[in-house]
């Protein structure tokens, strides 16, 4: 009777360490899952903050680049105010008139 009891001492032990070593392993697997998990859902913040800001500079960009009215401050357009204002005696810079014509 004596060895049957040690074989059954025996036995729950290697049944205890196996069950020891299957936890073990199976808290590695989770915790490298739950590490990559991490590691993706981060790498996903990021490149949507990424995206966010390239499509914010570009809305800036736009902005501050976009072509301006054709409009002076006296309500004339560039190219009025470029041609001559006498008959070719004169071109309109602004609100000065510069002659062409030799006096």
């Amino acid at each position: 009777m004596a060895s049957s009891g040690v074989n059954l001492i025996r036995g729950f032990q290697v049944l205890r360490y196996s069950a020891l070593a299957a936890g073990l392993g199976y808290g590695f697997y989770r915790q490298s899952n739950l590490n990559a998990q991490s590691h993706k859902a981060k790498v996903d913040r990021d490149f949507a903050r990424e995206q966010s800001l390239i499509t914010q500079a570009k809305a800036e960009f736009k902005k501050k680049n976009a072509p301006q009215d054709n409009v002076t401050k006296g309500g004339e357009s560039p190219t009025k105010s470029l041609s001559s204002t006498e008959g070719g005696a004169g071109i309109m810079i602004g609100s000065r008139t510069l002659s062409t014509t030799a006096t």
